[in-house]
């Protein structure tokens, strides 16, 4: 399976991923409905439910099963990229499922539940570990970057701008910073352990936006950064 990105930076429109599968391959894209083009048998598309181990039950989750000979493209809005990770079964990485477009043929994952306060900060219930050999795309907003943990100093992220973290990852959710600085970021994760973690940065680029171009004015802008947490609860 070969995967062609394009993206036109210079536009200000999403990219276009184009799959080109030979025999025998395969792969699993969850949201078909961003699925655009397609050249191939018509049997080479299956839709299906998922369950992934109760997770989503009460949502319908559905996966389009792509199997070549085929080509297709899946485009994506402005602002969200795919950035392809290759596994050779060594992993341990847990992802968000939500930041998940596609895996390939021989990839399987487990799921890890979040305790009650991780989930009430991240809105997330769980968090999946992959296995196998293969690869997956991974939905992110903006540019993914990369930092090594280290066992004692630790790092400090944006909570909701992580994308995967090492499953023997320390994990505190804090602020840091003097008084002020505390009081107007968002609540970041500690971390602390071995390996390396993922994150975005385009999470943070919708609020540099509100507050460069904010409608609201002057004074509602000073009370999120004069009030304890006011870039939390004042929107």
């Amino acid at each position: 399976m070969y995967v062609d990105v394009q993206d036109d930076d210079g536009s200000g429109s999403g990219q276009a991923l184009i799959f080109t599968m030979g025999d025998n391959e395969e792969v699993h894209v969850l949201h078909p409905q961003q699925i655009i083009a397609y050249q191939g048998p018509s049997s080479g598309r299956a839709d299906r439910f998922m369950d992934v181990k109760g997770m989503y039950r009460k949502q319908k989750l559905i996966r389009a099963d792509m199997s070549g000979p085929c080509r297709f493209v899946a485009a994506l809005p402005p602002g969200y990229r795919v950035k392809t990770v290759h596994l050779d079964g060594k992993s341990d990485l847990l992802y968000d499922f939500k930041h998940l477009f596609y895996y390939s043929k021989g990839i399987e994952f487990q799921t890890r539940v979040l305790s009650m306060k991780n989930m009430l900060v991240t809105k997330d219930i769980v968090k999946v570990k992959f296995s196998g050999k293969g690869s997956i795309g991974i939905l992110t907003e903006g540019t993914v970057t990369e930092a090594a943990l280290h066992p004692v100093d630790p790092l400090y992220v944006d909570a909701g701008s992580v994308i995967a973290y090492p499953e023997n990852a320390k994990l505190e959710l804090t602020v840091y910073g003097n008084h002020l600085a505390s009081q107007h970021m968002s609540y970041h994760w500690k971390m602390t352990g071995h390996g390396s973690v993922l994150f975005q940065a385009g999470r943070q680029n919708r609020r540099f936006e509100r507050d460069t171009h904010d409608g609201d004015g002057v004074i509602k802008r000073f009370l999120r950064e004069a009030l304890p947490f006011g870039g939390v609860f004042i929107k």
